[in-house]
């Protein structure tokens, strides 16, 4: 790969490889991937240059421009994972990922960033239904008609994707199963007032014991967006804390001192059959999800679903719980046809998501940038050909005209444009002073 160096390039095929793995695959930022091939050529004693962080910034943008651009299977299959992202600024990004329902990995397994392809990056200073409607429309242009978009319920997405369905009575639309799950804890929780007292207590004990020698029993933060998907951290922490205070021996090593020990936590014995019950939703709601993600949704999905989750939910609440997600299983199993498995989870777009916002860290705060095109650039697979491909066809000149006809100026650039135009107003008067 080292040898191959690509027409009008500096560097080789193989340069750019390692230094994309690194960024998407080693989860290190583009000015670190620079200085990990800096140190690991200079440590091997190896006769290769190192690019600079920008070179590969534009490499990564390069190939996500490839991937979201080379043309895609023309079928009737596709399944679309949509969702929107935000930054700080206006600006929402719709994004639109495929997979095709031959393609899905067998049961068991769930979908992964390989296994699908980036088919929109749609950045919007407004976004409606109609808005969401139309764009499903120009999408079209790519794949033909999906036969299932999965998305959460957002209420521009839903109803977008519903008149979306209208128009085109072969698409079905699946809700995704984490958000549905997540709502039906917020309703279950929400109004508990053992739960909000549980969570406030928590909250007050970490600023209380984070500065102690009980700070190796702080809770988790607790979000203030999306909290009823991150249920989880909060009760195991809480379980876990439990069973200290219930045997403080379990930290005796560490001489801690019991009155302290309980001063600080010994309210979480209050909780204790609370927390049972908790945990038992908790078990029901990951035994879902962790079906759904794996098995996918079919024609009958339901009845295996409520055998695994007979066991699991003893108490009465639990199993009202678990009675509800089966029968909305068994409404969504209603849309797949004989002999079909259709897709129950968009958790990949999310990681991508996540994965997004680690890459930009504080370029996040200057709303949507290029590295938005990073975001192709991670799912599908990524192998010397498609790197080849891509900087053969896609020119820097290219990915830059997407950009300013895409994105238009970031928070950042109109930030330095504003305060720049008052910082020479005034030197020039500062200057016209002195003189005169």
């Amino acid at each position: 790969m080292f040898r191959q160096v690509v027409p009008y390039h500096t560097y080789s095929v193989g340069h750019v490889m390692w230094f994309v793995s690194l960024v998407l695959c080693g989860a290190t930022s583009v000015r670190g991937a620079s200085r990990v091939m800096a140190i690991s050529l200079a440590l091997f004693q190896l006769p290769y240059a190192t690019p600079s962080w920008f070179t590969g910034r534009l490499w990564l943008l390069r190939l996500g421009y490839y991937k979201l651009t080379r043309p895609k299977e023309q079928s009737q299959d596709w399944v679309w994972i949509v969702d929107h992202t935000v930054q700080l600024g206006k600006e929402k990004c719709l994004v639109i990922l495929g997979v095709c329902l031959s393609a899905l990995p067998a049961r068991g397994s769930c979908l992964s960033h390989a296994d699908v392809e980036a088919l929109a990056l749609l950045p919007v200073e407004q976004s409606n239904g109609d808005i969401v409607y139309q764009q499903l429309e120009e999408t079209i242009e790519k794949t033909g008609v999906p036969r299932q978009i999965v998305a959460d319920q957002g209420s521009d997405l839903h109803s977008g994707i519903q008149k979306f369905c209208q128009h085109h009575r072969d698409t079905c639309s699946i809700y995704d199963i984490k958000h549905k799950t997540a709502a039906v804890l917020k309703h279950e929780l929400q109004d508990d007032e053992n739960w909000q007292a549980f969570t406030q207590l928590a909250s007050h004990t970490k600023q209380q014991i984070q500065q102690t020698a009980l700070a190796c029993l702080g809770p988790p933060n607790q979000r203030s967006k999306a909290r009823y998907m991150n249920v989880e951290p909060l009760i195991r922490w809480a379980s876990a804390t439990l069973r200290v205070v219930d045997d403080p021996k379990r930290l005796a090593a560490q001489e801690l001192d019991r009155d302290l020990l309980e001063e600080k936590v010994g309210w979480i014995r209050d909780f204790r059959w609370h927390l049972d019950e908790w945990g038992e939703l908790l078990q029901v709601v990951e035994v879902t999800e962790t079906f759904v993600r794996t098995q996918g949704v079919y024609r009958g999905v339901h009845r295996d679903l409520k055998t695994l989750l007979t066991p699991v939910a003893r108490r009465p609440r639990p199993k009202e719980v678990s009675a509800h997600l089966v029968a909305f299983v068994a409404a969504e199993s209603l849309k797949a046809r004989a002999n079909e498995r259709l897709l129950g989870s968009s958790e990949v777009i999310e990681s991508v998501f996540g994965k997004l916002k680690h890459l930009e860290q504080d370029q996040a705060k200057s709303g949507f940038t290029g590295l938005l095109l990073s975001a192709a650039a991670m799912v599908s697979t990524t192998t010397t050909e498609v790197v080849q491909k891509a900087l053969e066809t896609v020119p820097t000149k290219q990915v830059v005209a997407w950009c300013k006809q895409t994105l238009g100026q970031s928070v950042q650039a109109k930030r330095r444009k504003a305060f720049a135009y008052g910082d020479k107003t005034e030197q020039k008067q500062d200057q016209f002073q002195m003189t005169g």
